[in-house]
């Protein structure tokens, strides 16, 4: 019996998008398990969200983040690009260590601008491949564009 290639299965391949954000998602959570209780702990500024919206925020956002790497590859997104969508996802992963598991606040700051700067990378070279793919990525932006300063909010004030 023969198998067709992986991109011959697109459903099989938008698992692995999938898979492979549920894995940065998972890898955050390991390290935010008191991370609700440990945000409500410190000083932050007045226009902070509540606890309780960061993980309906975050599942959506991980949605959008899996279709948009799905999307670009079914355009033709090449090895290079992937690997792209592949670092975002690593820094994604570290900022809650670094935050949360480290209380590295200006660090995790730092990380946070490498990770915006892979998301806007990534959004223009999807751009080429796919204008549906790199748009899905403004709201994952425009979060951790709020993200970032929030982070360096806390950070002054901690």
């Amino acid at each position: 019996m023969t198998t067709l290639p992986l991109r011959h299965h697109p459903v099989r391949v938008l698992f692995v998008f999938v898979a492979a954000v549920v894995v940065t998602a998972v890898v955050g959570s390991l390290f935010s398990v008191s991370a609700g209780d440990e945000y409500l702990g410190l000083q932050r500024p007045s226009w902070a969200p509540p606890a309780w919206l960061f993980g309906p925020v975050w599942t959506v956002l991980y949605a959008l983040i899996a279709l948009s790497g799905w999307l670009a590859w079914r355009n033709g997104a090449g090895r290079g690009e992937l690997t792209m969508f592949g670092v975002q996802l690593v820094l994604n992963a570290l900022w809650t260590p670094l935050f949360f598991g480290l209380g590295w606040y200006a660090l995790a700051f730092a990380e946070i601008v490498l990770l915006w700067l892979s998301i806007v990378a990534l959004a223009v070279v999807f751009w080429w491949r796919s204008r549906t793919a790199a748009l899905l990525l403004v709201p994952y932006l425009a979060w951790v564009s709020f993200a970032g300063a929030l982070n360096v909010s806390i950070a002054a004030l901690n």
